[in-house]
C-alpha cells in the first residue's frame, strides 16, 4: 500500500540548500548509530517521499547505504519504482551501486553535497548517471553545502582514530 508524501514547508519555494539540510539530518543520526555519517532524502513535488541513511554495520548489510534506503522508500510511498518527477540529495557524492540504483530507479536528478574522488561515480571518478549507453540520463549537481557534508564525515573518522 503506497503512503502519502508528506509536503515539507508547502509553497516557500525551497532550493537545494533546505533538502541537503534534510539529508544531513538523515546523516546525523547515521553519526548517532556509529555508522559513517552518509544520509538521503528523494523530494517529488516539494514532498519528501523518501528518506535515509547510512545502515551497513547496523543492519549488516553491504547495500544499506543511504540513497538504496532513501530510493526504495520513495519506490514504496509511491507505489511504483519510476521515480521519474524525484530529485535525490545526498550528502556524499554515490558510489556505483547507488548510481547504477539511480539510474535504474529513473530519478530525474540527483544533488549531492561532498564530492568522493575515490570512489564516486556522478562526476568524479566516473559518471554513471550521465553515461548515454544506458538510455536515461539523470541530471547531476555536486557540492551543494559540500563543507558542512564533507565536515560531518571527517568529524566522524576523528573520533574513531581518536576510540583506537
Amino acid at each position: 500500500m503506497a503512503l502519502e508524501p508528506v509536503q515539507v514547508f508547502p509553497n516557500k519555494g525551497q532550493g537545494h540548500v533546505v533538502y541537503m539540510e534534510m539529508a544531513l539530518k538523515q546523516a546525523t543520526k547515521a553519526f548517532e548509530m556509529d555508522e559513517i555519517p552518509i544520509g538521503a532524502v528523494v523530494v517529488e513535488n516539494g514532498a519528501i517521499i523518501g528518506r535515509g541513511f547510512n545502515q551497513r554495520e547496523t543492519l549488516k548489510d553491504p547495500t544499506a547505504h543511504a540513497e538504496m534506503i532513501a530510493i526504495t522508500a520513495a519506490a514504496n510511498t509511491r507505489g511504483d519504482w519510476r521515480l521519474n518527477d524525484s530529485v535525490l540529495y545526498v550528502t556524499k557524492e554515490p558510489c556505483a551501486m547507488c548510481a547504477g540504483a539511480i539510474v535504474n530507479s529513473r530519478l530525474k536528478m540527483v544533488v549531492f553535497g561532498c564530492y568522493d574522488e575515490q570512489e564516486g561515480c556522478c562526476g568524479s571518478l566516473y559518471q554513471l548517471c550521465g553515461d548515454p549507453r544506458f538510455g536515461i540520463k539523470v541530471a547531476v549537481q555536486g557540492g551543494i553545502l559540500e563543507e558542512k557534508c564533507l565536515g560531518l564525515i571527517q568529524e566522524f573518522f576523528q573520533l574513531k582514530r581518536k576510540d583506537q
